[in-house]
């Protein structure tokens, strides 16, 4: 089947707004058997659109449309898809008594224009949207079925999810059920992940897709697999899952939707213990992936952020700093930990050995460890590397497993 990614607005088309809602329906796309022919991009003009429409509706079997669906001027998909139709737009009762409701519960009267979402062509089929006021629907265009959804991104991922892809299936005629298993892993680059798991026979013999998807300072690697059912795709997902873990081993972070920091706090709360950070240079990014997290509140001591290191009574990034650094700020705050993370940066000119020199110090009750590096790249790069290994460091520590254990974005 053909398909086509038809994303609309003038800040997607002009670049002041990166396109991630596309790169993610395409992912999720390709993940479940589907392959995407044609992705377009088109601005809030009326006239570009009704032919965008048009062209897509000749050529395609299905067309995902991202966008245009809010309360705004600017927010053309309803009229367009109506005239590309030949049908008129109707009011939709059901969905303006949904907006209605929603504004309700928060305390809030509905602005006028939000009327505008519950505009749709005549006879379109209505596509939930249960998180948010866009109403998403189907129309068919030319020779192509036409699915709209909202540009608010974690509306249209739940909305492709859980409406748009099994409409798609349907029409493809692909039966069966999918899954997709991520392992998030931090210290190998893709092509070494590749190396150590492409000869599992399940990925050779096709059974199993294996991908990659490289976002540093983390890897996601995923197994992609259809079955008949799920009780036969489980029988053939686990003891690869099995093997993937073992493979992959300590650099395993995280799995599907879990984060580093989300297991690094749950491990906390399980043990019913506590942390406090200090950090110079990084700017309170370590602080910024515990603090916010859920349950946070319960473990979560105390952040300090230095930019120069002689604020904390210490000089650079080596292991006495991060061991004192560490040990001073846990006996302040009584935290059961106390984590350290010291970035000291290259200065002058860039050069492809540019970096920086970090040292992370763990402090608990049995003492302090530390971990020195030497991470290559512009101080961008050096600072999501080191928060990553600081907070890996301490997951590592937390679950009796190697802090020293060698990276690969580390300079040897």
């Amino acid at each position: 089947m053909r398909v086509e990614i038809l994303c609309t607005g003038d800040e997607i088309l002009t670049g002041k707004t990166i396109n991630t809602n596309y790169s993610h329906i395409a992912r999720r796309l390709v993940e479940v058997g589907l392959g995407v022919h044609w992705g377009t991009t088109v601005g809030d003009d009326r006239g570009s659109l009704l032919q965008a429409f048009r062209q897509a509706g000749e050529r395609a079997d299905a067309v995902i449309v991202n966008g245009g669906l809010g309360p705004t001027v600017d927010d053309l998909s309803q009229e367009v898809a109506a005239e590309a139709c030949g049908v008129p737009l109707v009011l939709s009762d059901y969905w303006m008594k949904r907006m209605e409701e929603s504004y309700a519960r928060r305390g809030r009267v509905m602005p006028p224009n939000n009327r505008k979402q519950a505009m749709l062509p005549q006879d379109a089929e209505f596509i939930d949207n249960p998180i948010g006021t866009a109403c998403g629907f189907a129309v068919t265009i030319g020779k192509a079925r036409f699915f709209f959804t909202p540009g608010v991104p974690r509306e249209m991922r739940r909305m492709v999810d859980e409406q748009v892809i099994p409409r798609l299936l349907a029409l493809s005629g692909i039966t069966g059920v999918t899954r997709l298993k991520r392992f998030h892993s931090f210290g190998i680059g893709e092509s070494r992940a590749d190396g150590m798991l492409s000869d599992i026979p399940a990925f050779q013999d096709g059974s199993i897709k294996l991908g990659f998807q490289a976002h540093y300072p983390e890897l996601e690697t995923k197994l992609a697999v259809r079955g008949d059912s799920e009780a036969a795709l489980a029988a053939v997902l686990a003891p690869v899952e099995a093997e993937v873990r073992r493979r992959l081993g300590n650099f395993v972070i995280a799995e599907d939707d879990q984060t580093l920091e989300g297991v690094v706090l749950g491990a906390l709360l399980a043990k019913g213990l506590s942390v406090a950070t200090v950090e110079t240079a990084s700017g309170g990014h370590l602080a910024a992936r515990l603090a916010p997290q859920p349950g946070a509140e319960k473990v979560f001591r105390k952040s300090v952020v230095a930019r120069n290191p002689a604020e904390l009574g210490i000089a650079g990034a080596n292991d006495d700093a991060a061991r004192t650094a560490a040990t001073a700020l846990r006996a302040e705050t009584g935290a059961s930990h106390a984590l350290a993370l010291l970035v000291e940066m290259d200065d002058g000119p860039e050069r492809p050995d540019m970096g920086g020199t970090v040292c992370i110090g763990i402090a608990d009750a049995d003492g302090a460890v530390t971990r020195p590096a030497r991470l290559v790249g512009n101080r961008d790069w050096v600072r999501a590397g080191a928060v990553e290994m600081a907070l890996d460091c301490l997951r590592r520590h937390l679950l009796g497993l190697p802090v020293d254990e060698r990276i690969d974005f580390e300079r040897r």
